[in-house]
């Protein structure tokens, strides 16, 4: 038995050390380390430090690490210099960074990506952003709605995107439509005011776009290449925002999605409620896993006592104890989820699944928002 040692007690976390298989990828756990912009890049390529960086935490036991968000290969995908790209200019050191998670025992996918309307602050006189509808929030306007010529170049550069992930020998690829960017930008009902095929009161209408940009990417990579899709209700410009405002509409979100093998579902404390008026004990992650037979990843603030926007914008967190935990566990075994990603605790020490696994709990290095350097 594997267990986290503190003054309140143990908790068993065997179960998450489990494998899974996902088509041809075999992951030998359940621990994931998400997407998050470290700001380690230069001209859009992965630098040696963030090479360095994916390697500890696959050396640390983490089973999938997922690289932060690439920009795909289209003029509108970023504004903002630290934000990585994935093209023929950094593809070599992006196959660096594979290589590197690879020879320290674990699995990389690389996250595809495009900015939408969302003002980073940083955008020149020459770029204009594109979006469903030009809103970054309602009543905020940026850039311009995309026209259905541009949707399908941007399309197609997710499709190159995946297809040189591929190449380069990485495990997989995640599709980013969470958080305000340009895919969840069309799922999100009070910006996407489109009357085209994009847009509408359907859901089933406003995902009709990032389906059409899973179409190709899966076309582009075969159908034994595993495709995640990230998700999140949440927005950094609106924390309350709802793509599905009821479970049925959510349903017909996943299905319009199915072309994913994974979901990797974002919520910013794992532990919180979807609908609590339905079911109290339910967060999103086992709403969606309702719905698919596809592996689930749930995310939000795991082992710690602030969420990740609290951390942006000030607050410091503080780890929690096992009792935490022993409810992460509780849920996985229920089947809410199949997998877990860790987010900050990863940051704050790349062993931190190797020491939950060999019982050092204690020894775990906590996150500090220092970590975060690029905040200072």
């Amino acid at each position: 038995m594997t267990e986290v040692q503190s003054a309140q007690g143990t908790t068993d976390i065997t179960p998450l050390l489990r494998p899974l298989r996902v088509g041809r990828l075999t992951l030998k756990n359940r621990f994931v380390m998400p997407g998050m912009q470290r700001a380690w890049c230069e001209n859009g390529a992965p630098t040696a430090k963030l090479r360095d960086y994916y390697r500890r935490r696959a050396e640390g036991g983490t089973a999938l690490v997922v690289c932060e968000a690439c920009a795909v290969d289209h003029p509108s995908a970023a504004s903002n210099p630290m934000f990585a790209r994935l093209d023929d200019q950094t593809a070599a050191a992006w196959r660096a960074c594979v290589a590197a998670v690879h020879e320290a025992g674990g699995r990389v996918f690389l996250q595809l990506w495009h900015q939408g309307a969302f003002d980073t602050g940083k955008a020149g006189p020459d770029f204009t952003a594109l979006s469903p509808s030009g809103l970054e929030k309602p009543g905020k306007v940026f850039g311009r709605a995309a026209t259905a010529a541009e949707l399908g170049e941007i399309g197609d550069a997710f499709a190159r995107g995946a297809r040189t992930a591929k190449e380069l020998g990485a495990d997989g690829v995640e599709v980013h439509a969470c958080h305000g960017y340009l895919l969840d930008q069309f799922l999100w009902p009070d910006i996407n005011l489109r009357t085209d095929k994009y847009g509408g009161s359907d859901i089933r209408d406003r995902a009709a776009f990032p389906a059409e940009v899973l179409g190709k990417v899966r076309a582009a990579v075969g159908p034994d290449y595993p495709i995640s899709i990230r998700l999140s209700q949440w927005k950094e410009a609106d924390y309350e925002a709802k793509v599905a405002r009821s479970p049925e509409e959510l349903g017909l979100l996943v299905a319009a999605l199915r072309e994913a093998d994974i979901f990797h579902v974002s919520t910013r404390r794992f532990w919180t409620p979807e609908w609590p008026e339905k079911d109290p004990d339910r967060g999103l992650a086992a709403w969606v896993k309702e719905f698919t037979d596809a592996p689930v990843i749930a995310v939000g603030s795991v082992g710690l006592d602030v969420d990740v926007m609290a951390t942006l914008t000030g607050e410091e967190a503080t780890p929690t104890g096992p009792l935490r935990i022993a409810d992460l566990v509780r849920r996985f075994e229920r089947g809410d989820f199949d997998l877990i990603s860790i987010g900050r605790s990863l940051i704050g020490d790349p062993d931190w699944v190797a020491k939950m696994r060999d019982g050092r709990g204690a020894e775990i290095r906590p996150f500090r928002r220092t970590d975060l350097e690029w905040l200072s």
